[in-house]
């Protein structure tokens, strides 16, 4: 799964990198994104071929729900079963997006701990995991939009770590993935594998990191390991 991210880029840096129109779209850099915060979303505008960059409720509300509080089981979609499950069939058909990152955490259970660990690509570059979004309507007739990462099998460098990972698109994808005219869900689900190892790094962070008022630099800071006392004893 994904419960937690980092976007630490500025916004006009992200506009620049995703070629999406200036918008209103505030954005400060980000260290430690939880669920059910406003996140920056790219979507296409649907007869157009141009990108918005939005904030949009991380957790889907799907368009038919009758209670937000569904949200929190959906802040991510199994990529092998988006295609027929009711809450994201019809998004992965023509509500794609793209959700701009630059790091993610996962935790990895010793004993009655938990170490959390960072992933990125090259040495911090931005990426993209894919997205689904919805429109709901709440009985106050207040639009609230939202969205969903797409996880999927690890990769080798997550798992002994986790049995899931985000979906990380190749660049050459994303102008399929954001064409809302573009229904083949077989097609767009072949997107959706493991993003290649040897393009990332994992290193381990501060626990600071556990806590969602912690937002800062500090928490994707790479940390350094005290021995297990069994490997100390190696040496």
């Amino acid at each position: 799964m994904c419960g937690r991210y980092r976007l630490s880029r500025r916004r006009q840096l992200v506009e620049e990198y995703f070629g999406t129109d200036s918008g209103e779209c505030e954005w400060n850099p980000r260290y430690n994104i939880a669920p059910t915060r406003p996140v920056p979303v790219i979507r296409q505008h649907p007869t157009v071929p141009t990108r918005k960059l939005s904030l949009l409720r991380w957790g889907l509300i799907p368009s038919w729900a009758t209670d937000p509080s569904v949200s929190a089981g959906m802040i991510n979609a199994r990529s092998e079963t988006a295609a027929v499950k009711p809450a994201f069939r019809e998004a992965l058909a023509s509500r794609r997006c793209l959700i701009p990152a630059d790091g993610f955490y996962e935790w990895q259970r010793n004993g009655k701990t938990k170490q959390p660990y960072c992933f990125d690509i090259g040495d911090g570059e931005l990426f993209a995991f894919a997205g689904l979004w919805d429109r709901w309507t709440n009985p106050q007739r207040e639009v609230v939009e939202s969205c969903t990462i797409l996880t999927t099998t690890p990769n080798p460098l997550l798992a002994d770590i986790h049995d899931r990972m985000p979906v990380i698109l190749n660049l050459e994808n994303y102008d399929l993935w954001l064409d809302p005219a573009f229904r083949d869900t077989t097609s767009v689900s072949e997107m959706l594998r493991p993003f290649d190892p040897a393009l990332m790094r994992r290193y381990p962070v501060s626990t600071r990191v556990n806590h969602v008022v912690n937002d800062d630099a500090e928490c994707a800071k790479p940390l350094e390991l005290e021995p297990s006392p069994a490997q100390s004893q190696l040496f």
